[in-house]
C-alpha cells in the first residue's frame, strides 16, 4: 500500500482525469446491478397470472436498453480517462527516472549495465500504466461491485446471502498466502527482465566485435541461457498462479451450489419465490465475479509493483556529487578567467587503492599544461575531478582562487570545454553534434560551426562529403573514421566559450598529417584559454607551458620540454621511447 500511496500522490497532475475515471466506474458498478433487478422483476410478472402484457415488456426491455447504454458511457469515461492519467504519468515517471540517471556521477554506473538502466527508463516505468489504468479501477469497480452486491442479497434473503459468503473467507486465505510467495517471484522477474535487456544491449554494441573474432555462436549460446533463464523464472511464477486462480474458481463456485441446494429447498417449503431465486442467482454471479477478477488482479498488481520498486530505487537514489543550497545562489553567470590550482589531491577509486597521491600543480590563465605519463598512471582521472565527476579524497581543486566545492556544478562544467578519450556523437548531422558544444540558451550560426570546424582541421573532409555539414553520423558517429570523429568532437569543444579547454588523448587516432593541423589548432588557442591536455604521443605536448609528469599516481616532473629532456628523467625515457 505504501508504494501505490507513493505513486498516486506523485501522480496529482492526473488527479482530475482519475477522478473522471472513478466516477465511471462507479456509475458502471451501479448500473451493472440494475440488470439482475430487472429481471426479477420480470420473472415474478411472468410467474403471475395475466400481469404480463406488451407494455410491461417494452417498459422493462427499455429499462434494460437505457441501462446498457448508460453504463456503456460510463465504462468509456471510466477506460478513456484512465488511459489519459496513466500514460501522461508513464511519460512523467520515464522522464524523472531519465534526469535522474543524468545527475548521478559515474561511480554509480560503474558496475550497471546500460541496458539494465534502459530497461528501468522504458520497462518499468511502462509497467505502471496496467496498474493506475487497468488494475487500479479494476480492483475499485469489484470492490464497489462487491459491497453493493452484498447488500442486495442480504435484502433478497439473509439466509442464503449467508451461505454464499461461506467461501469468502478461504478465497481472501489463498488470496493472502499466493501474495506472500508470488511477491518475491515478480521481483526476480523484473530483474531477470533487466539483465536479459543490458546483455541484449550490450551484444549490440559490441557485434563488430563478435563477428570479427568469429564468436557468434558462443554468444548464441550465452543468450540461448539468459533466454531459457528468463522464460524459467516467468512460468515458475505462472504455475504459481496456475494453482492460484481455479482453486479461487473452484471455492467461489461452491457457494453457487449452497445457494442452488438451499434455494430449492426454500421454494419447496415456499419461503422463496422462483423470482427471487432467480434474481439471487444473476447477483450471486456479480458478487463471485468480482472474487475471481480481484484473484487475477494480485498478480497484476505484484508484477506492477514490483516495476515500480525498480524505478524507485533508482529516483531515491542520492547523487555523491551535488550542489547544495548555497552554491545555487552563488556564481549564477560568472565568468572564469581559467586558473587551476591542485592541492596536495589524493583520490581512489576503491578504498585502500589510491590513484593519484598528493598532487599539486597550478595553470595560469591562458597557460598550456601538458600530463603526460604510462597508462594507467591517473591522467585522465585529473581531468575528471577538474569537471566535478568524482570529489576528491583529501585536498582541494581551485578555479580562479574558489573551491570547485563551492561553484554550482553547471556553473562549472560551463567553464570547461572537453574533448574525451572516447569520441561521442549522435546521430544527427555533423553540424548538430559541432552545434551541441554551445552553452545552453545560445543560438549557433552556421558561420560560427563552421569556423570550428576550421580551427579543428575538420572542414575540409565534411565539405567534401555529398551533403557536407548536414551528413548523418549514423548512430555513435559509425559512418566516420576515428580521426574524423575526433575532429569533430574537437570542433565541438571550440565551439564551448569556456576559459578551460581539456584535450584527453585528443589526437589519439589521427594519422600524422592531420595530427601537424591540430597542433597548429591548439597553438593558435594558446593564450586565449587555459588548456589541459592530456597525451600519449609526446610530439603534441613539446610546445606546453608546462609539462607534468605522472608516475605511480604521483607528480615525478615538472616542466618545459627541453628542461626534462636535460634532466634525463621519466619525461627524457619517454621521449626516448618513442611515445
Amino acid at each position: 500500500m505504501q508504494t501505490i500511496l507513493r505513486l498516486v500522490k506523485m501522480a496529482r497532475r492526473w488527479w482530475g482525469p482519475l477522478i473522471l475515471a472513478t466516477l465511471g466506474v462507479l456509475g458502471t458498478a451501479l448500473l451493472g446491478l440494475v440488470t439482475p433487478e430487472v429481471v426479477r422483476r420480470f420473472t415474478a410478472v411472468i410467474s403471475t397470472p395475466g400481469e404480463l402484457t406488451v407494455e410491461k415488456i417494452a417498459i422493462y426491455t427499455a429499462a434494460l436498453v437505457v441501462a446498457y447504454l448508460l453504463r456503456a458511457l460510463c465504462r468509456y469515461t471510466s477506460l478513456s480517462q484512465a488511459h489519459v492519467a496513466a500514460w501522461n504519468f508513464v511519460g512523467e515517471m520515464t522522464l524523472a527516472v531519465y534526469d535522474k540517471l543524468q545527475k548521478l556521477s559515474p561511480r554509480y554506473y560503474k558496475d550497471k549495465q546500460t541496458g539494465q538502466l534502459l530497461s528501468r527508463v522504458i520497462n518499468d516505468t511502462r509497467a505502471l500504466e496496467v496498474l493506475i489504468a487497468h488494475s487500479l479501477p479494476d480492483f475499485f469497480t469489484n470492490v464497489l461491485v462487491l459491497l453493493f452486491v452484498t447488500l442486495v442479497i442480504f435484502i433478497i434473503n439473509p439466509l442464503l446471502a449467508a451461505l454464499s459468503l461461506i467461501p469468502v473467507p478461504i478465497v481472501l486465505l489463498i488470496s493472502t498466502q499466493f501474495s506472500k510467495r508470488v511477491v518475491p517471484l515478480f521481483n526476480i522477474n523484473a530483474k531477470v527482465l533487466g539483465e536479459l535487456s543490458g546483455d541484449v544491449q550490450e551484444h549490440l554494441s559490441c557485434v563488430r566485435e563478435i563477428q570479427a573474432f568469429g564468436r557468434e555462436s558462443y554468444e548464441y549460446e550465452r543468450m540461448q541461457k539468459a533466454c531459457k533463464h528468463y522464460s524459467f523464472v516467468n512460468i515458475r511464477a505462472n504455475y504459481a498462479n496456475a494453482v492460484f486462480q481455479p482453486s479461487v474458481e473452484f471455492f467461489t463456485s461452491l457457494g453457487s451450489a449452497f445457494v442452488l441446494g438451499f434455494g430449492g429447498m426454500f421454494i419447496l417449503g415456499q419461503r422463496l419465490r422462483v423470482a427471487d431465486l432467480v434474481g439471487f442467482f444473476m447477483y450471486l454471479s456479480l458478487f463471485y465475479q468480482p472474487l475471481t477478477v480481484l484473484a487475477r488482479l494480485v498478480e497484476d498488481v505484484q508484477s506492477a509493483l514490483a516495476s515500480a520498486r525498480r524505478v524507485f530505487e533508482v529516483l531515491d537514489t542520492e547523487p555523491d556529487i551535488k550542489d547544495t543550497a548555497e552554491q545555487k545562489e552563488l556564481l549564477a553567470a560568472e565568468q572564469f578567467r581559467g586558473k587551476i590550482e591542485f592541492d596536495d589531491v589524493s583520490f581512489s577509486y576503491v578504498p585502500g587503492e589510491p590513484v593519484l597521491e598528493n598532487i599539486s600543480f597550478t595553470a595560469e590563465p591562458g597557460e598550456m599544461v601538458a600530463i603526460v605519463g604510462a597508462t594507467g598512471v591517473g591522467k585522465t582521472t585529473i581531468t575528471a575531478l577538474l569537471e566535478r565527476f568524482f570529489d576528491p579524497d583529501s585536498g582541494t581543486i581551485r578555479l580562479d582562487g574558489r573551491d570547485i566545492k563551492t561553484i554550482p556544478i553547471k556553473t562549472l562544467r560551463n567553464a570547461i570545454a572537453m574533448v574525451m578519450q572516447d569520441t561521442t556523437l549522435w546521430s544527427g548531422t555533423i553540424a548538430e553534434n559541432i552545434a551541441y558544444g554551445a552553452e545552453e540558451g545560445r543560438t549557433v550560426t552556421r558561420e560560427e560551426v563552421e569556423e570550428a570546424a576550421r580551427a579543428a582541421c575538420a572542414y575540409d573532409f565534411i565539405a567534401a562529403m555529398p551533403d557536407g555539414f548536414d551528413t548523418v553520423v549514423g548512430e555513435r558517429g559509425l559512418r566516420l573514421s576515428g580521426g574524423q570523429k575526433q575532429r569533430i568532437c574537437i570542433a565541438r569543444a571550440l565551439l564551448r566559450r569556456s576559459p578551460v579547454l581539456i584535450l584527453d588523448e585528443a589526437t589519439s587516432a589521427v594519422d600524422t598529417e592531420t595530427e601537424q593541423k591540430i597542433k597548429v589548432a591548439m597553438e593558435n588557442i594558446m593564450g586565449k584559454r587555459t588548456m589541459i591536455v592530456i597525451a600519449h604521443r609526446l610530439s603534441t605536448v613539446r610546445s606546453a607551458d608546462k609539462i607534468i609528469v605522472l608516475s605511480g599516481g604521483r607528480i615525478v616532473e615538472c616542466g618545459k620540454h627541453e628542461e626534462l629532456l636535460k634532466k634525463g628523467g621519466e619525461y627524457a625515457r619517454l621521449c626516448e621511447a618513442g611515445l
